[in-house]
């Protein structure tokens, strides 16, 4: 049959002889194919491809506009089909190759394409391809086989250096893992190290592997008998060994290592192979050992800590006063209310003393130590039982204030710490109430429902400077008067003057003074809604 009579319509089968025409011609003058044929061939050929391993495609001619081959189409593809830019399977059906790749324009491939088209024989071709993974180049190469069928290319793709990624994957594995192969073949007395094993036992390469019976010369005396063991079970009994030992490298380094072994027995159940692995653990072990050292820290610091807090709780029930009280002293009705911001280590300083002296005056003490902890407790505990030792022995209160101020200037165990205070003389022949403070708030005088307060000398707080002056003041204490002494975590709010918190307990507490729980109220009142940020110890003293 002459060429210029056509070609007849689409092949029966997949040729791979010269039974198809050139795509010029066969593009140009084969009878327009209708819809239902090419859908035909198409889904024929997908369903062949679905079952075919690897990358495998089939390419569709794409005429132009003067009917010649402008492209080719991928109308088919197997599950495992892969391009250069990463599609996969049916990602790649519907591309054209030039509009998608237009470097592979006049490539030895695309000619190749054109010739399997023309000639109707399969192309066989490699290509190499430089890519770029994670900003590392490398260059692969591929099998390319292309074979006419259907009127277009069933095209096949094979990786050729599969091997060489494989054994690259496998050095960087080890690489990381700090660890290397190791064969032997007993039988021949050939032993196979990989490159990681050198570097693992910090060994020259030249040398070459290192033998069994060199291997022991450089373990840790104490670790060899354990180890020889293990050799032995290995190599006589076959039984597989997962062992840890130390080594000493040529430079005189220690190092953990571990092998992982197993024998190849032959008929007689004798080893003829061994074949395993050594892995450097040095600086697992460091880490292990640093993880230990750390976890033992911890433990003695919480040990540390359980027994401060034991302290803490012994200190609190002996030097602390309960929380809530009424006491009688002095012909004075005393109402107690002492909050603690917190418990255990975070203990604070606030703190008071009310007592009958042994001439039947009273005296009534407040403080507040900076700072939370053990320490701010032991300053409180230094300064209630010395201000209460000098009172109790007649030492006017100003001078207790500058020997108390001098005390925390001086002692070298107290560090830095300040502290404020208030203390009161009470007189009940004289019915005259005498009073002292240093940085502290002044007391509140509720008289008549009515409510000031008393005026007197500030008094620098104490441990600060060392010319601090304190200077006593006096007034009348009447029946049904009421007067408070508290700390500043009464009216002390974030964010707002400490004259505003004092405005707010003056204007309140003589709606509360005759209150059978007047020091709850008041603490309910001027707190209010808001947390706690100090503690809060009041003093309600009534006549």
């Amino acid at each position: 049959m002459d060429a210029n009579d056509g070609p007849p319509t689409a092949p029966s089968e997949c040729p791979d002889d010269r039974g198809v025409f050139s795509s010029y011609r066969y593009l140009a003058h084969r009878p327009p194919a209708t819809d239902v044929t090419v859908g035909g061939a198409v889904s024929a050929v997908q369903e062949v491809l679905a079952g075919v391993p690897g990358s495998v495609t089939f390419l569709q001619p794409v005429p132009g506009p003067d009917g010649r081959l402008a492209d080719l189409r991928y109308a088919a593809a197997s599950p495992d089909a892969v391009d250069i830019g990463g599609r996969r399977g049916q990602e790649l059906i519907g591309l054209r190759v030039l509009e998608t790749y237009p470097g592979a324009a006049g490539t030895e491939l695309w000619q190749g394409y054109l010739k399997a088209l023309d000639t109707g024989e399969p192309y066989e071709g490699e290509l190499a391809y430089e890519e770029v993974a994670v900003g590392i180049p490398h260059r692969s190469h591929y099998r390319v086989r292309a074979v006419p069928c259907q009127g277009g290319l069933v095209v096949s793709w094979t990786r050729l250096d599969t091997g060489e990624r494989e054994r690259r994957r496998l050095g960087v594995m080890q690489r990381l893992a700090r660890m290397g192969w190791a064969d032997w073949d007993l039988v021949r007395n050939v032993i196979s190290w990989s490159d990681e094993v050198y570097t693992v036992f910090n060994r020259d390469p030249a040398l070459g592997p290192m033998t069994l019976e060199e291997l022991p010369t450089h373990v840790l005396a104490e670790d060899l008998p354990a180890l020889g063991t293990a050799v032995r079970h290995l190599l006589g009994d076959g039984e597989p060994i997962d062992h840890t030992f130390r080594i000493t490298t040529p430079d005189g380094q220690v190092r953990h290592l571990r092998i992982v072994a197993e024998a190849e027995l032959d008929a007689h159940g004798g080893p003829v192979e061994v074949h395993g692995f050594f892995q450097d653990l040095t600086a697992a072990k460091h880490t292990e050992r640093q993880l230990l050292d750390h976890q033992q820290a911890v433990l003695a610091q919480q040990s540390q800590l359980a027994a401060e807090r034991g302290l803490a709780a012994r200190l609190q029930d002996t030097l602390l006063p309960v929380s809530h009280q009424t006491l009688l002293l002095a012909g004075l009705t005393v109402d107690v209310a002492y909050q603690p911001l917190q418990e255990g280590l975070k203990l604070g300083g606030d703190w008071y003393s009310a007592v009958e002296l042994p001439d039947g005056d009273a005296l009534f003490v407040v403080g507040d130590v900076a700072g939370h902890g053990l320490d701010a407790v032991a300053t409180m505990a230094l300064l209630r039982f010395t201000a209460k030792g000098m009172a109790i022995t007649g030492t006017p209160l100003p001078s207790v204030l500058a020997r108390l101020n001098t005390l925390l200037l001086h002692s070298p165990d107290q560090g830095f710490d300040t502290a404020t205070m208030v203390m009161a003389h009470f007189d009940p022949t004289a019915s005259r109430l005498t009073w002292v403070q240093a940085g502290h708030p002044p007391p509140l005088l509720v008289r008549d429902g009515r409510s000031r307060f008393l005026a007197g000398h500030q008094g620098t707080l104490l441990g600060a400077v060392d010319t601090a002056r304190y200077e006593a003041s006096t007034v009348e204490l009447r029946p049904g008067d009421h007067l408070l002494l508290y700390t500043d975590g009464l009216v002390e709010t974030p964010g707002e003057p400490i004259d505003a918190g004092l405005a707010r307990l003056a204007r309140i507490a003589p709606a509360h003074v005759n209150d059978p729980h007047c020091v709850d109220a008041l603490v309910r009142e001027t707190v209010g809604r808001r947390a706690p940020r100090d503690d809060i110890c009041v003093l309600h003293i009534a006549r």
